[in-house]
C-alpha cells in the first residue's frame, strides 16, 4: 500500500518537473511548441509535459485519488464533474500564468493542492524564475522558502485588483479604481498575501488556479469567498465569481460592492 508523499517531497517533485521540462523552454519556444484552446487561451508543450509527469507521479503515490489537471480536464469532459464528488483529490495546474510565461515573463507558477471531503488541506506554488516556493497545510500555516507567512494588516486605502479587463479602472463604491493582477494565481495569492494587494476580485473559479492560492491566504489570516457570500470551497458547483481578501472586514465590504461592477 503505497503511504503517500510528505509536503516536502510534493514540492521537490513540482521543483524536479519545472527543472527537466519547463525551465528549458523559458524563453526558448518555438512557434509550433505553442497553440490556443480557445481564443487567446494559450497552451505550450511545456504544460502538456509537465502535467503529465505531476500527474503519473501523485497517482503512483496515491492510486485512490483523482487528479484534476487543466489540460486534461480539456480531453476528458467528465473529470470535472468527478472531480466534484471524490473524498480525495488533487488540482494541478501545471503553468500558471502562461501568457506570462510565453512572452517571456519570469511571473509563472507550477501549482498543486490536495483536497480531502472537499476541502483544500495541503497546497503548494512553486516559482521556478523566482526560486519561491510557497506552501500551506490547512491548520499548519502558510509557508514562503521556510518562512512563516501571516497577512500584514491593511492601511487606510484598500488596494483592489483583478484580472478582469473589463473591470480594471472600476471603482468599487468609495474604493480605489481596480488595478490589474500579476496575471497568474500562482503570483496573485502570494502578493496578496504579502500585502502588495488587498483584495482580488476574479470573475472564474477555476478548481486549478484557486484550489491552492485559497489555502495559502486562509492559513495567512485571508478570507476566500463567493460573491455570493459563501466561503469558497473548489468542489463546490461553479460560483459566478470570487474575492479573496487580506481580512474579514476587507471581503464583507467588497463583497457587498461586487454588484456594482458591470
Amino acid at each position: 500500500m503505497s503511504t503517500g508523499l510528505t509536503t516536502v517531497e510534493v514540492l521537490h517533485l513540482l521543483q524536479d518537473v519545472a527543472e527537466e521540462i519547463i525551465n528549458p523552454r523559458f524563453r526558448a519556444l518555438t512557434q509550433e511548441q505553442i497553440s490556443e484552446k480557445n481564443p487567446g487561451d494559450l497552451v505550450t508543450v511545456a504544460d502538456r509535459e509537465a502535467e503529465v509527469a505531476i500527474t503519473a507521479a501523485l497517482t503512483g503515490a496515491y492510486p485512490e485519488a483523482l487528479v484534476l489537471g487543466e489540460e486534461a480536464s480539456e480531453v476528458d469532459s467528465t473529470l470535472v464533474e468527478r472531480f466534484l464528488t471524490a473524498e480525495h483529490a488533487f488540482t494541478v495546474d501545471p503553468v500558471d500564468g502562461t501568457k506570462n510565461f510565453v512572452s517571456g515573463s519570469p511571473l509563472h507558477a507550477v501549482m498543486v493542492s490536495e483536497l480531502r471531503d472537499g476541502d483544500v488541506v495541503r497546497a503548494w506554488i512553486w516559482q521556478p524564475q523566482l526560486d519561491t516556493a510557497y506552501v500551506a497545510e490547512r491548520g499548519g500555516g502558510a509557508w514562503r522558502n521556510g518562512e512563516r507567512l501571516t497577512r500584514p494588516p491593511v492601511g487606510p486605502a484598500l488596494r483592489g485588483v483583478t484580472s478582469r479587463r473589463s473591470w480594471i479602472g472600476q471603482a468599487l463604491g468609495t474604493l480605489k479604481a481596480l488595478e490589474l493582477t500579476w496575471v497568474c494565481c500562482g503570483v496573485d495569492y502570494p502578493k496578496l498575501v504579502e500585502g502588495e494587494a488587498d483584495y482580488v476580485v476574479y470573475r472564474r473559479a477555476k478548481p486549478w488556479d484557486h484550489a491552492p492560492g485559497a489555502l495559502l491566504l486562509e492559513e495567512a489570516g485571508g478570507v476566500v469567498g463567493t460573491f455570493d457570500g459563501a466561503r469558497y470551497r473548489p468542489q463546490d458547483p461553479a460560483p459566478a465569481g470570487l474575492v479573496a481578501a487580506a481580512d474579514r472586514a476587507t471581503y464583507d465590504l467588497v463583497q457587498g460592492l461586487v454588484p456594482e461592477l458591470p
